[in-house]
């Protein structure tokens, strides 16, 4: 079950916003006033919050500053009447994800909203069992046969991406993209050749014949589904 907060100090708005935004799997808690948002906030916990600006008791901005303050990361849409740009660039240094200005369609707002659950969603697990190996990259802990295997820091983006794509050629240039993002380690022609060599060593029965890590010829690299 989906839950969203809004504050919004116009009844009539917020009602209109609510009735929007609720759906089958999808609730929505209204509050008018900034001491009443903070009541409500302090009591539960929600998957994303509309705050609105311009308040009879305050700021929805100090509001936002004070979740974020708090560590508080919960996906954050700003409503105002405001729009000139250094409000809005206001609100986002404060750390909100997105900024509506009103008037605005209520099409658009459902929208933004479905962007921002799907970002704050859970993300899946990012362990994988891929017959003898068992890789979880986010405790970059791998494993062949039930024995650890240990892997540098890019070794394991390269595994990654080609186990992400697993079944899927995946060419040099965006295996060096991903892999080294800025640039700034790919001091030789050939770095990608040389990791995916070193990840064969380690991971490969035979890494002169790989049954998992395999070459595309001319394209890129490709992890096998069924070696």
């Amino acid at each position: 079950m989906e839950s969203i907060f809004l504050l919004e100090d116009d009844p009539t708005l917020g009602r209109g916003i609510g009735m929007a935004l609720e759906a089958p799997g999808r609730t929505v808690a209204l509050a008018g006033t900034l001491r009443e948002g903070r009541t409500m906030l302090a009591g539960e916990h929600f998957d994303l919050l509309i705050l609105d600006i311009n308040l009879p008791d305050g700021s929805g901005l100090a509001l936002l500053r004070q979740l974020r303050g708090a560590g508080d990361r919960t996906p954050v849409i700003l409503l105002t009447a405001n729009d000139l740009e250094l409000d809005e660039v206001t609100g986002l240094e404060a750390g909100a994800d997105d900024y509506i200005t009103k008037p605005f369609s209520l099409a658009v707002l459902r929208a933004r909203v479905a962007a921002q659950l799907r970002r704050g969603a859970p993300q899946p697990s990012a362990a994988v069992q891929l017959g003898p190996f068992a890789f979880d990259f986010d405790r970059m802990v791998f494993s062949r046969g039930g024995a650890p295997v240990k892997l540098s820091k890019t070794e394991q983006k390269l595994l990654r991406v080609l186990v992400e794509n697993r079944g899927r050629t995946v060419p040099r240039s965006v295996l060096a993209e991903k892999v080294w993002p800025d640039g700034a380690e790919v001091v030789e022609p050939n770095a990608l050749s040389v990791t995916v060599k070193r990840l064969r060593a380690k991971l490969e029965a035979d890494p002169a014949k790989p049954q998992y890590l395999k070459t595309v010829y001319g394209l890129g690299y490709t992890w096998a589904v069924n070696p």
